[in-house]
């Protein structure tokens, strides 16, 4: 039995009602769109049934910038997806999250796992994509402005209701994730990331062609001359 914590109803409730001086944990509600009670059961199974929601919440907080003033680590929910963000902008770029690693505030860090709240360096957002790709789930985004960090967790969509930036952004961190794996992204690989047939080779292809266009991945240099049996990494490899 793992001893990782286990997120409740109580304890989401405890979240949204706690406050202190340094911290605060929002939530948005969406009454308009969903019933509060709906939300907490989507934050529950969300965190303990591989969704990365803790992973994501711990991440925000240790990565958030103390030093600016009025403002607070979010957690927005709404019919779709869930938006988690951090005040500040992030140590390294966000096409690099999966593989590098730079803490604002690692005494928070160090006590976080110490709790068992987050794993070890590095590996938080790593663990939210390998759990949304047993999925078949869209990639998370992430998005960085002037102010804050945001990441986007989306809901359950079919392959065939993705947007070409989700197939791009999925295979992009498909690859990343295979790279610190010690392992290529194939045809194969991708076609089991999407939850494809065998015979959707070709379709993998059209996706591993569309993120080589946006230069986020190239071929790892082995000699073939078919794209089925082709190797990738990411740009930056």
């Amino acid at each position: 039995m793992s001893d990782a914590p286990v997120t409740s109803i109580v304890q989401i409730d405890a979240w949204r009602e706690s406050a202190s001086e340094s911290q605060q944990l929002e939530f948005k509600e969406a009454r308009s769109q969903f019933e509060m009670s709906r939300l907490r059961e989507y934050c529950v199974a969300l965190a303990n049934e591989g969704g990365g929601l803790r992973e994501l919440i711990a991440n925000a907080l240790i990565h958030q910038d103390l030093d600016v003033s009025g403002a607070t680590v979010m957690v927005e929910i709404y019919t779709d997806p869930i938006e988690i963000s951090n005040p500040g902008q992030p140590g390294v770029q966000p096409e690099r999250f999966i593989d590098e690693y730079r803490c604002r505030n690692e005494p928070l860090a160090d006590l976080m796992r110490r709790f068992g709240i987050c794993e070890e360096k590095g590996s938080g957002i790593d663990k939210v994509v390998q759990a949304v790709e047993e999925q078949h789930m869209p990639a998370p985004e992430f998005r960085v402005d002037s102010v804050r960090t945001t990441c986007v967790l989306h809901g359950a969509r079919a392959f065939a209701d993705m947007s070409r930036d989700d197939r791009v952004r999925a295979c992009y961190q498909h690859c990343c994730l295979r790279y610190v794996s010690n392992e290529p992204m194939t045809n194969r690989s991708l076609r089991e990331r999407f939850g494809l047939a065998e015979h959707q080779s070709a379709v993998a292809s059209h996706v591993i062609t569309a993120t080589q266009a946006a230069a986020l991945i190239k071929p790892d240099g082995a000699l073939t001359s078919s794209k089925r049996y082709a190797r990738y990494v990411p740009f930056w490899a």
